[in-house]
């Protein structure tokens, strides 16, 4: 019997079939095997396992007493997955079935961002293909985060499995003749007013959601605080205080947040929009998701200059980067029913530096690990952007 042991979990590989012809054999395999590593989690993968009788079921109790602890059974085909469902142990035992695998060779490309890209399959459905050494657990948590955001009432599209594709995971979604809100400015600019317009009212009723207490969606707040902590190493405990300072000036909300409310991240189908690639939601101030806007509409296409080329940021945008000035007066007036490009120009300049401190946030996120780069963001992001900018940073009033 195959066995392996990474990050401290031990994998049993269950191959053929387990009856009461060989059930002591395995059961004295698998119970030395857990033995020999006391302090590691365990996992049963079932790709290789045709066939369990109720002798092999009852190796599966004995190894979930053993561990005390929830027992994982991943890669379980579908005529085993039967057994186990009529059998309760579907309930007992943390089962998963073997992913449906995919291809996305000749099909349309629609979006892409920093996790992965989003494909056309057929008229009826998208998959959102993650990037190579993204995890199953965080794909999944993803689509777990779209479920519960959809019974909140956010319009997001129908999620249905999480797939393979090659050597990465995806979730498919059922999307009929839809198109990213980035698609269609990019096919007809002269829809900016319209699209966004729509786009930015529905951003507003979003933030009208309350989650529950039992929402499960973690307080963004939380998640910069952490982030300074970890970036304490090239910061002084002064900018520390300072950063952390600035984040808990903002005030507490319960609403709910998209996360990455971006133009790839909003599509229109028959006319009603639908959300994709809410994994970043969260709650807090909708300051935070205005920021992102900003973040993606104003500072990203000045970063032409910074070695950016008009290709790459019309691949992040979506569509050609000199329109997205214009995408941020739409969402920005509407938003916050303004009229003028005076009263555009003073909101856009009031939120600056709270979209300094999401630029700060993702710039580390994109270069985890990266000593070198992290010193370098620590000068030209943190310290000649971010915090020069908490100085004059105005108190939120919306």
């Amino acid at each position: 019997m195959k066995t392996s042991i990474e990050n401290n979990t031990l994998t049993i590989y269950l191959e053929g079939r387990i009856d009461t012809s060989n059930a002591a054999a395995v059961e004295k395999e698998m119970v030395s095997a857990v033995e020999g590593a006391p302090d590691a989690s365990l996992v049963l993968d079932a790709a290789g396992l045709e066939y369990i009788s109720s002798a092999g079921l009852r190796i599966l109790m004995k190894l979930r007493k053993m561990k005390k602890e929830g027992l994982p059974m991943i890669n379980v085909s579908s005529d085993v997955y039967d057994i186990l469902d009529v059998t309760g142990f579907t309930e007992l035992l943390e089962v998963k079935k073997t992913l449906r695998e995919i291809s996305v060779d000749g099909c349309e490309l629609i979006g892409s961002g920093g996790y992965g890209k989003v494909y056309r399959i057929d008229k009826e459905t998208i998959a959102k293909i993650y990037s190579p050494g993204v995890s199953l657990s965080f794909v999944e948590q993803e689509r777990n985060t779209s479920q519960k955001a959809f019974l909140m009432g956010v319009p997001t599209a129908i999620s249905y499995d999480v797939v393979k594709c090659g050597d990465c995971y995806g979730v498919v979604y059922e999307l009929l003749n839809a198109k990213t809100t980035a698609q269609i400015i990019d096919e007809n600019p002269a829809k900016i007013q319209e699209v966004f317009g729509k786009s930015a009212a529905l951003l507003k009723q979003l933030h009208q959601i309350v989650p529950g207490d039992d929402s499960g969606l973690p307080d963004r707040k939380d998640k910069l605080l952490s982030w300074v902590d970890s970036i304490s190493e090239y910061i002084t405990e002064e900018e520390a205080a300072k950063i952390k300072g600035f984040i808990r000036s903002i005030p507490d909300r319960n609403t709910f947040l998209h996360g990455d409310y971006n133009a790839k991240n909003v599509m229109i189908q028959d006319g009603e929009f639908l959300l994709i690639d809410i994994g970043d939601a969260a709650i807090g101030h909708p300051v935070f998701d205005i920021a992102g806007l900003m973040l993606a509409f104003i500072i990203l296409p000045n970063s032409r200059g910074g070695g950016k080329s008009d290709e790459e940021l019309k691949r992040l945008l979506g569509f050609d980067f000199q329109y997205a000035q214009s995408v941020w007066g739409v969402m920005c007036a509407t938003y916050f029913g303004l009229r003028t490009p005076e009263e555009i120009g003073a909101v856009t300049q009031k939120l600056m530096p709270y979209c300094l401190l999401l630029m700060s946030f993702h710039a580390f996120g994109v270069n985890r690990g990266n000593e070198a780069m992290n010193k370098i963001l620590v000068e030209k992001v943190v310290r000649e952007k971010l915090l020069p900018s908490i100085d004059y940073a105005q108190p939120i009033d919306f």
